[in-house]
């Protein structure tokens, strides 16, 4: 499993750009932003120069795939998590990706704490790609129903949408 997760963040890396999502556990939220932003990416032609992949700051959940609930909301959209499986973010992280996106502040803090010196500036809040939006968090939905799930997904793809934008502007 540890391998098939490390040549997951190897394929991501290796493009021009990359992108690492992360939530707390690494089953909701994250692999949600990284499906949708996989689509978009593909939608947009730009699956073979930009690498994606989601990560959690607690290894509740390593080696599982999303959760079942947020598997089908997603499928609701066309979006498939089913590949994907938990791993816990690492300092080595800040080295591969050039995008690190925390889903609330909870979370950011916590890759802060584990942020080498110097590479603060890959850090941000998902909901800032997305202002129109009066929050800055994600709501975590793992203790709450399907609406929660949907909620996440409409703010996930509002701010992927301008996240995708930010990169062509910047990068392509």
């Amino acid at each position: 499993m540890e391998q098939a997760i490390e040549q997951t963040i190897d394929q991501a890396v290796a493009k021009e750009v990359s992108v690492l999502f992360v939530c707390m556990g690494n089953i909701c939220r994250s692999p949600t932003a990284e499906g949708v932003f996989r689509k978009y990416l593909a939608e947009a032609g730009l699956e073979e120069r930009v690498g994606v992949d989601s990560a959690g700051t607690h290894a509740y959940h390593v080696g599982e795939p999303p959760d079942p609930r947020a598997q089908s909301a997603a499928a609701l959209r066309e979006v498939d998590l089913s590949t994907q499986r938990a791993r816990k973010a690492a300092a080595l992280d800040f080295e591969r990706f050039d995008y690190i996106v925390a889903m609330d502040r909870e979370n950011l803090t916590n890759l802060e704490a584990i942020c080498p010196q110097g590479q603060e500036h890959k850090l941000r809040l998902l909901m800032q790609y997305a202002e129109h939006f009066a929050t800055e968090d994600v709501p975590d939905p793992y203790y709450g129903g399907a609406a929660g799930f949907d909620r996440v997904l409409d703010m996930i793809e509002a701010a992927s949408a301008e996240l995708l934008q930010e990169i062509r502007s910047k990068h392509f």
